[in-house]
């Protein structure tokens, strides 16, 4: 397919096709092998025209799948050098790896790609903007809290995957452990879903076309929840809005220019 499709997003898994006329790529490969390429499947991508994955972090749901993919089809993993350490040390495999500095762009096929830090409590967690064409795509999940740059990087995006994890009602009330409770809700968790909209409305401009609210809570949101919390923080504001699932494909985004 030619534009984006989230795969999976969740606890349980993450993982973003992005298709262009020249270069097919993952952001992620957190899900399994198997239900990986069979969601692939579902939009007509092969494992085999893949050129690349991307990886914005070393946690289990962003690199569950990769050995198998990278080694089965030879598919490259760029990362930076602190996750590509993590990787490591969690999957006891080294796939072939290909550097980036966080904070400095690179091309990649007909592609431009900006990692860029965001607070999570891993080595050296990124967020992704990428460029084709005319069009700017910003993917970003897994972080604690909206910073200036995050705010500065994800300006004049087209279309937008945002994390919208938790009610924090919600994380307060539920079973798990204080310590849990205290992760998710710290400035290096998961955004809220207020947090998010806040962001969202902070750049918001009129040629947004889309976006997905990502990474939601099994336990501590739903999709209505987040939907109703993250209009009201846009107001007047009008956003296309999506869910990104955890258990199945998501709304494709199809590129026409």
């Amino acid at each position: 397919m030619h534009g984006f499709c989230p795969i999976a997003s969740g606890s349980k898994g993450n993982s973003i096709f992005i298709g262009t006329k020249n270069t097919r790529i993952l952001i992620d490969a957190g899900l399994r092998a198997k239900p990986l390429l069979e969601r692939l499947a579902e939009i007509g991508v092969s494992p085999d025209t893949l050129q690349a994955i991307l990886v914005t972090h070393e946690h289990i749901d962003h690199i569950a799948g990769i050995a198998v993919l990278a080694e089965k089809f030879k598919i490259p993993v760029f990362a930076n050098a602190d996750t590509a350490k993590g990787i490591v040390d969690t999957l006891g495999f080294r796939p072939p790896f290909k550097i980036f500095s966080t904070g400095d762009p690179f091309c990649f096929g007909d592609l431009e790609i900006l990692p860029f830090s965001i607070p999570h409590d891993t080595l050296d967690p990124v967020a992704f903007t990428i460029r084709t064409s005319n069009l700017k795509m910003g993917f970003c999940a897994d972080l604690g809290i909206a910073t200036s740059l995050i705010r500065k990087h994800l300006e004049l995006c087209d279309y937008l995957y945002l994390e919208a994890n938790h009610e924090p009602s919600m994380v307060h009330a539920c079973a798990r452990p204080q310590v849990y409770k205290t992760r998710v809700l710290g400035k290096q968790g998961h955004l809220s879903n207020v947090d998010c909209g806040k962001l969202l409305a902070a750049i918001y401009h009129s040629n947004l076309k889309h976006v997905h609210l990502a990474h939601l809570s099994s336990e501590c949101n739903t999709e209505e929840v987040a939907l109703q919390v993250v209009r009201q923080e846009l107001g007047i504001l009008e956003v296309p809005l999506s869910i990104a699932y955890q258990d199945r494909v998501s709304k494709p985004i199809h590129f026409f220019s």
